[in-house]
């Protein structure tokens, strides 16, 4: 079983109103023509209708913020199609009581920054020294270590596995909590805090005293990476009783924050929750009224309240991404789709004016009422054929350009969402064949596609400012669980997932059976 999400955010549901539900058939109606196949009602027949898909670059840039980043992403990866990406992690720390007294003569120990990435708990590996001395009083003990893989997607095995993750001291003021902060800005990082290799595994320890069982030491499932205590201690410690530490507001701006990266350009990403992180120091000194020092722990608060962003810079050079945003062409399509979480690509579906003009004609000579419409999307069996895993789930939403500034777009979910999202087993999309490729998704347009082409006041909605942007990525529920967070509110800033799709080729006719994966419009329609 995978490490339970909920222990790391739990906004991450996947619960989307009725679900994001994989098949390996063919897709059923949904309910809005159900009642055209009752008793016989309709004779149902299906038509592929042409789309218009194109790329759309976001220029590499996203908001990942605190409150966008549900998981913090480490490391970096290259591959042919995308490129190279690396991913670092900033955050702020904080005092749990400002004016801290340390007390006397205080000397720093150790310091440690414990990161806990998603790992698979029921894969564990135990090693226990029974003949373990503890340093700190030379006490026999016993030393238990739980070893788990960390879930990882990219290249786990370039490099045996191993990323080098530093450390480094903020230089910049991250601002607050609730700021705006975008994914491709580098803050200002200087003196170099730490380092340590990470191979790919996660621990967790227990030191028990031989003599009576009691617990030395216990340290939860993580990674810990040690800090300079010299550092810590000139930085924290000689700061005692002096204004640096004496509020929260001159503290974040003194000790402006910590970067997490990798020093690698290949390898793996790893992610983990912000809201886990923490920040260790071990000291010793003499209590009042003492006269020998003794050992103590002072815990940062690094989670919730702190500005937290995440860094994300793509090398796309001599990969298939960058020639394909250099040649959008959103009149007639382009041939293959390319969609990245994490501030990559989209992408952008249309219906064309032949495809419309043909349903009307059908919806007004012959009476044929819309049943169900579904655009499909293929993978592409060339392009994406590899180790990685496909996209489970991607979100879909509805893009209106201002008829006379095409520059002002609005957003919203699509009428489908809004008018079928509380309908019992309703899925906007389904996913089938992702063990297999090409992988295939089907996207819930019904409704869009209705208001469209049909009408009952002799009005039909106009289509032509009007397009489908779909995202890699997944809808949060808002914090109750009863309702999406909304339509600002997915998963796409920390999505590891990419993938790419077979798009829109104008010189491929119906009739051509040697290119069955291009992008269609699947229409189901009754008639009476």
């Amino acid at each position: 079983m995978m490490y339970n999400f909920r222990k790391t955010f739990t906004i991450l549901s996947l619960v989307i109103f009725g679900g994001m539900l994989v098949y390996n058939c063919e897709p059923d109606p949904d309910s809005l023509g159900e009642q055209l196949f009752l008793d016989g009602a309709a004779n149902e027949n299906e038509i592929a209708y042409d789309v218009t898909a194109f790329n759309i670059d976001n220029n590499d840039s996203i908001r990942s913020d605190a409150s966008k980043l549900g998981l913090a992403t480490l490391g970096a990866f290259s591959e042919s199609q995308f490129g190279m990406q690396k991913a670092a992690y900033y955050t702020q720390v904080r005092l749990p009581a400002y004016d801290p007294d340390f007390g006397a003569s205080a000397t720093v120990d150790s310091v440690v920054l414990v990161i806990k990435p998603i790992y698979a708990s029921d894969s564990v590996t135990t090693t226990t020294d029974e003949n373990y001395i503890y340093p700190e009083g030379s006490v026999a003990a016993k030393k238990v270590i739980n070893r788990y893989p960390a879930t990882k997607y990219g290249r786990t095995k370039f490099n045996n596995g191993n990323l080098t993750v530093k450390v480094n001291e903020v230089t910049e003021f991250l601002n607050g909590y609730s700021d705006v902060a975008y994914s491709n800005k580098i803050y200002g990082s200087d003196l170099e805090l730490g380092s340590k290799t990470f191979n790919g595994y996660v621990n967790s320890v227990a030191i028990t005293k031989d003599s009576d069982n009691s617990s030395i030491f216990t340290s939860e499932v993580g990674f810990r990476i040690p800090l300079s205590a010299s550092f810590f201690k000139t930085k924290i410690i000689d700061k005692k009783g002096q204004p640096e530490l004496k509020d929260v507001s001159t503290f974040i701006r003194y000790f402006r924050g910590l970067k997490v990266s990798v020093t690698d350009v290949d390898g793996y990403l790893v992610q983990f929750s912000p809201s886990t992180v923490e920040l260790i120091m071990y000291y010793k000194s003499i209590d009042a009224g003492a006269t020998a020092s003794t050992q103590k722990k002072y815990a940062f608060s690094i989670g919730n309240g702190n500005a937290h962003i995440g860094n994300y810079i793509y090398e796309r050079a001599n990969s298939a991404v960058k020639l394909a945003n250099s040649n959008i062409n959103s009149t007639t399509g382009d041939e293959k789709l390319f969609a990245q979480g994490m501030g990559g690509n989209s992408i952008g579906i249309k219906f064309p004016a032949k495809t419309i003009q043909e349903l009307r004609t059908l919806y007004e000579k012959d009476k044929a009422a819309i049943i169900s419409a579904k655009i499909r999307m293929f993978t592409d069996k060339a392009a994406w054929s590899n180790h990685l895993k496909k996209p489970t789930v991607l979100t879909i939403l509805q893009k209106v350009m201002d008829k006379t500034d095409p520059n002002k777009i609005t957003t919203s979910f699509t009428k489908d969402l809004l008018t079928l999202g509380a309908t019992p087993n309703f899925a906007y999309i389904k996913a089938y064949d992702l063990d297999k490729n090409p992988a295939y998704y089907d996207f819930t347009v019904t409704q869009s596609l209705k208001d469209i082409v049909e009408s009952t006041d002799g009005t039909l909605d106009d289509y032509t400012h009007k397009y489908f942007r779909i995202d890699v990525g997944n809808f949060l529920q808002s914090s109750t669980g009863t309702s999406l967070a909304g339509y600002q509110f997915t998963s796409r800033p920390f999505s590891l997932d990419r993938a790419v799709f077979v798009g829109t080729d104008p010189n491929n006719p119906d009739k051509d059976p040697s290119k069955p994966y291009e992008i269609k419009l699947r229409v189901t329609y009754g008639t009476k």
